[in-house]
């Protein structure tokens, strides 16, 4: 398995994949469950796309760095219920990029989130949104 790190919606390059993925996306934690071998640990939260990125900055707070953005891909924070991000495994000195990087992610979310009514899904487009998430981060080679 390994990571893909984007920026501006293009691949900067495939690294092989460490850290602890955070997420709310069942596709994501069943694939890791699969992969245990991997060198990751899985956080699994069962919150919303504002509650994911919460726990990020608390990561960060950790001293944990951002290795992937909380606002990858195309699909904005109200579009979809799923997100993972991944940050690094070792915890050190608190990394202000990536600190900023989060909370100006957040302010975006809770903007979204005033701008959208509640949706319901099926479940068809539910797993479309968690392949999507899933895609975001995984290539197999």
């Amino acid at each position: 398995m390994y990571l893909r790190l984007l920026h501006r919606r293009k691949l900067w390059y495939t690294a092989p994949m460490s850290g602890i993925i955070i997420t709310n996306n069942p596709l994501v934690k069943e694939r890791c469950e699969q992969n245990r071998g991997e060198r990751f640990q899985l956080e699994f939260h069962d919150t919303d796309y504002a509650g994911i990125l919460t726990a990020v900055r608390d990561k960060i707070h950790s001293g944990h760095a951002l290795v992937t953005h909380p606002l990858s891909g195309s699909i904005k924070p109200g579009e979809t219920p799923y997100k993972t991000v991944i940050v690094t495994a070792a915890a050190g000195k608190l990394d202000t990029n990536s600190l900023n990087i989060i909370e100006e992610s957040i302010q975006t979310c809770e903007k979204f989130k005033k701008d959208t009514s509640i949706k319901r899904w099926n479940k068809k487009i539910l797993a479309d949104f968690q392949l999507v998430d899933y895609n975001l981060i995984y290539r197999r080679n």
